[in-house]
């Protein structure tokens, strides 16, 4: 039996299955990782990456932080992909019961995905700093400079940047649905980014699985270790 077979067997003999994903879940859509040859951290810029995503530059640096984020973190015309497509597919048999993504380009519930836990926020949800007024991100990709609302408040995007903690409510939600899981796959995630990667350590059962292109230090946990494309796995298996 192929990992991919072991895979369906799994899938087709649970009603309680969570999906805890990352960055290459959403490659296969033409968005760029952070860590990989090609990634984020990889490419020159005046300073790096990490420094610009972070608090501090956001508040030094409010125009060049924007000139960045509307470069390399939105990209309007990104479409899910297969593994987006099958998890959606797969949470309206009732199979999947949440998806818990590091992501922040709401390919998820494009693709129909309803129950979407995003541990790193969106860059589809943009919120003014004063009197929390909600733009989506067309008004940031078509704003100039530092964008602003008619009150005079700098519009942030509602993602979180290094030096911010993650949302409370939403990593306890992400760690009931976690704890209570009778499959748990992870894919497309190097599982190195905590707190986000440590979720997995609040899973009880026995069947997690692990399908990523190259391996993670996690693999030793793993009951099923599946080494490829998560849209190329994902999009083999069927759902009756």
């Amino acid at each position: 039996m192929t990992k991919v077979e072991q895979l369906q067997e799994i899938i087709s003999n649970t009603e309680n299955i969570v999906f805890f994903g990352g960055a290459g879940v959403s490659t296969e859509s033409g968005i760029p990782d952070f860590r990989s040859v090609d990634g984020l951290y990889n490419q020159r810029y005046k300073y790096p990456p990490e420094y610009m995503l972070s608090h501090t530059f956001y508040a030094k640096h409010a125009t060049e932080f924007f000139d960045f984020y509307r470069k390399k973190m939105i990209f309007l015309g990104a479409q899910p992909n297969a593994a987006h497509y099958k998890l959606a597919e797969l949470e309206q048999k009732g199979k999947l019961k949440a998806v818990i993504t590091q992501n922040i380009d709401g390919l998820h519930q494009l693709a129909g995905s309803k129950t979407v836990i995003e541990l790193h926020g969106s860059v589809r949800r943009n919120y003014c700093e004063r009197c929390k007024t909600f733009f989506d991100e067309k008004f940031i990709l078509e704003s100039t400079g530092v964008p602003t609302c008619s009150c005079g408040g700098v519009v942030k995007p509602d993602v979180v940047l290094y030096e911010e903690s993650l949302d409370w409510d939403l990593m306890q939600k992400a760690v009931a649905y976690i704890s209570k899981a009778d499959v748990l796959i992870v894919g497309g995630t190097s599982l190195v980014v905590y707190p986000a990667a440590g979720m997995i350590d609040y899973y009880r059962g026995n069947k997690l699985v692990l399908i990523n292109r190259n391996s993670t230090p996690n693999d030793f946990r793993g009951n099923l270790l599946i080494q490829g494309s998560i849209g190329e796995v994902l999009g083999q298996i069927s759902v009756v």
